[in-house]
């Protein structure tokens, strides 16, 4: 009997509040497109993904002084000289060495092969040396 009292008490503490917001929030069907339409001409509906509300559209366009072909000659020659900032918004290509190796491949294999020998080797995904045996 208790439980059952118990079980009423938390039914109706869960459906007074909500019966009450559905009384008090009741739109037409028309009214919610209303408003609907009235902010998507406004400029003021929040972008698909739930990103911040747009800033207020200014009434001043600024065209382009450019032409399409000067755009895309521009572009292309900013993507030559690797200028170009990777899709996706990331840091800009890294800076390319000016340095050069002055081993040789032959010297470069024989210090491996003696490392690997040694026990020095870094273990693949180790992160670390080798440990000491």
């Amino acid at each position: 009997m208790v439980r059952v009292r118990m079980l009423a008490a938390a039914v109706a503490a869960i459906l007074v509040p909500a019966l009450t917001f559905a009384q008090d929030a009741q739109k037409t069907r028309e009214q919610v497109k209303a408003e609907t339409r009235a902010a998507q001409q406004a400029g003021e509906m929040t972008p698909a993904g739930g990103g911040a509300t747009p800033a207020a559209k200014t009434s001043t366009k600024q065209h382009s002084t450019k032409t399409r072909a000067q755009v895309n000659e521009e572009t292309r020659a900013a993507q030559k000289a690797g200028e170009l900032t990777p899709a996706g918004g990331g840091a800009g290509p890294a800076p390319k060495s000016t340095k050069h190796s002055t081993m040789t491949k032959e010297k470069r294999k024989a210090e491996t092969l003696e490392a690997r020998k040694k026990g020095e080797l870094v273990p693949a995904g180790g992160g670390g040396p080798a440990p000491s045996k």
